[in-house]
């Protein structure tokens, strides 16, 4: 079943988001005096995927407990719309105070451009929980083209089918502006596809994905695990690329919490923080790989069978298109290659595609924006208390120049260039 609570109109972000008071900043932080927690309690969101692993750990491994944090609920929200709106109530009025979450959406609920009303609440985005690990499959109707990260002969078949039919042609995500909405966007276009005129792109929750597939609801979507594998298990569907093809260990989800929580209870925010980083170190490790994906199957997390999980969580990734690739390097990173830190590079590219596709306002001052929702400070202070290795806290908040499977480039320094080489977009260009 499509999920209709997450689709808002284009029209309705964009006054969302220039309503938004940007030039007015968050209360400053006041750190509490010592380090005794503030409250030992924290309600958390997530969806079932393989991407939230470290807070099933920080659960079943006790790390959150080890920090002090003995009152911690995490609990399966629905959809993303739900993990929206559940945010946005708080955990006073029944919500949450923070979650496992796509990285562009706390920004596009602190600009109200995705919230009922266009209210805005404020979310700070303390640490990215992966790096890749994302797919783009494709319905077995396509198997003999073995599409892969080229979409051209794609593009020429869902248009033949689409005027064959008379119906329009489908590739499903997972929210409006959220990183699997661009991700088949950037994918698409870079084949010649207009997602907004070639294609339809539809919301559907991540565990409807296979069975929507299944009834013919869509032609493509982009999800991740163990939707992508499971797909090729129950023979629906093939793995076109794992999203680290189309830009190498690119960002994905954030550990997120509103902003009240965190100005209330610092303390106690960074031993969630502290708590989530171990986690993610303990789910890097190859060792511990197949009891990430044990944990993760379980009813309470994913409840999905360990044999649709435990393959890409190791790395081994067969495409179910005879491509099959051992220890694959476009594996979903917990840890390595600085996948904790949320660099405000990475939350600039997000800001810039969703001005691309019109889901933010040209004129946003993301700079300003990114400083009052991305807390790598806090991040950097949990990193020195928990004694991790200078190699691993970067020198900067920026990872440099970006280059994509097309050949182009984002430099953080020049986003408006990379955005003007875009041939295919919503916003003109100047």
């Amino acid at each position: 079943m499509q999920d209709n609570t997450n689709t808002v109109s284009r029209r309705s972000l964009l006054q969302g988001a220039a309503a938004a008071t940007l030039g007015s900043a968050f209360p400053h932080i006041v750190m509490a005096q010592g380090t005794a927690l503030e409250t030992r309690a924290a309600k958390l969101g997530f969806i079932a995927l393989t991407d939230a692993a470290p807070l099933f750990v920080a659960v079943e491994k006790g790390f959150f407990k080890k920090h002090g944090m003995t009152e911690v609920e995490v609990a399966k929200q629905s959809s993303w719309g739900a993990t929206r709106d559940n945010l946005v109530l708080g955990s006073k009025s029944g919500g949450i105070d923070g979650a496992h979450i796509l990285t562009p959406m706390p920004y596009l609920i602190t600009t109200g451009a995705v919230t009922a009303n266009n209210v805005q609440v404020p979310i700070h985005i303390l640490a990215r929980l992966n790096l890749g690990g994302q797919g783009i499959s494709v319905s077995s109707e396509y198997k003999d083209l073995k599409v892969g990260v080229d979409t051209k002969a794609f593009r020429k078949a869902l248009l033949d089918k689409r005027l064959k039919t008379g119906k329009p042609v489908n590739a499903a995500m997972t929210f409006p502006g959220g990183t699997h909405d661009l991700w088949i966007r950037y994918w698409m276009a870079a084949g010649g596809v207009d997602p907004n005129r070639d294609i339809n792109t539809i919301v559907v929750p991540p565990a409807q994905m296979v069975a929507n597939m299944k009834v013919g609801s869509m032609d493509t979507f982009c999800v991740c695990e163990p939707w992508n594998l499971q797909l090729i298990h129950q023979k629906i569907g093939y793995t076109a690329l794992t999203t680290s093809e189309m830009w190498m260990n690119h960002p994905e989800k954030a550990f997120a919490m509103r902003a009240d929580y965190v100005q209330a209870n610092p303390n106690a925010t960074k031993a969630l923080l502290k708590a989530v980083m171990e986690a993610q170190m303990w789910c890097e490790d190859a060792k511990n790989r197949a009891e990430v994906a044990e944990i993760c199957s379980r009813r309470r997390w994913i409840s999905a069978p360990v044999e649709d999980i435990v393959d890409r969580i190791k790395g081994n990734f067969d495409y179910g298109t005879g491509r099959v690739e051992g220890n694959s390097k476009f594996q979903m990173r917990y840890w390595n290659d600085h996948a904790s830190y949320p660099f405000q590079s990475h939350d600039l590219w997000f800001l810039t595609e969703n001005q691309r596709w019109g889901y933010l306002p040209p004129n946003l001052d993301t700079k300003a924006l990114i400083a009052r929702v991305n807390r790598e400070d806090l991040w950097r202070a949990a990193a020195k208390e928990l004694g991790v290795a200078a190699k691993d806290i970067p020198g900067s908040t920026s990872r440099g120049v970006e280059k994509f499977f097309d050949g182009k480039v984002f430099d953080p320094a020049n986003p408006k260039k990379y955005l003007d080489s875009l041939e295919i977009k919503t916003v003109k260009s100047a």
